[in-house]
């Protein structure tokens, strides 16, 4: 079984980050779709999280330096990762599905939004981990996504919350 943890528009917030890795781990793969808020946080986070780390360039990331898309394989399906902002999602999907089709993505993974989500359309799996720091969706509860492979290579994803208090941090949903 493989672990993925996937976050999204941590906005600098670091210690956040730290805190759900050591709480998470062991990880096989770390995605950060954009907005992580400084440069280097890919270093950093490979070694905080032992294992490999896509980070890609958000609307916030002023001369960070992370591409504005990365793409890689997990159990035989092509992942796409961008922040989002670019194909306007906060209109729809739209742009962000055609831009799918042209790069034979079958999973699609973005941030923006602040809110997570899990949705598949005509093939494309579409996946927000939220915000870690600035949620927006109606609960206000800071998300990411696990993303798990098993045995027999399904994918599986969790949306899940978090609570961050003065003794750390606690998955509550």
């Amino acid at each position: 079984m493989k672990k993925i943890l996937i976050v999204s528009d941590t906005h600098g917030q670091s210690d956040l980050m730290h805190e759900l890795i050591r709480l998470v781990k062991p990880l096989d793969m770390l995605v950060h779709c954009g907005d992580v808020g400084y440069a280097g946080a890919d270093r950093e986070l490979m070694l905080c999280a032992d294992c490999p780390v896509y980070i890609v360039n958000g609307n916030n990331d002023y001369g960070c330096g992370y591409p504005a898309t990365e793409s890689f394989e997990v159990a035989g399906r092509r992942v796409l990762v961008t922040h989002g902002h670019r194909q306007r999602v906060y209109f729809d999907l739209n742009s962000l599905f055609y831009f799918a089709l042209e790069n034979n993505a079958d999973i699609v993974m973005f941030g923006h939004l602040h809110m997570p989500l899990v949705a598949q359309e005509k093939g494309v799996t579409f996946i927000n981990p939220g915000s870690l720091t600035l949620p927006r969706q109606a609960n206000r509860l800071p998300s990411y996504i696990m993303m798990t492979v098993t045995d027999s290579n399904e994918i599986e994803y969790a949306i899940r919350y978090v609570s961050f208090n003065d003794t750390g941090i606690e998955v509550i949903c």
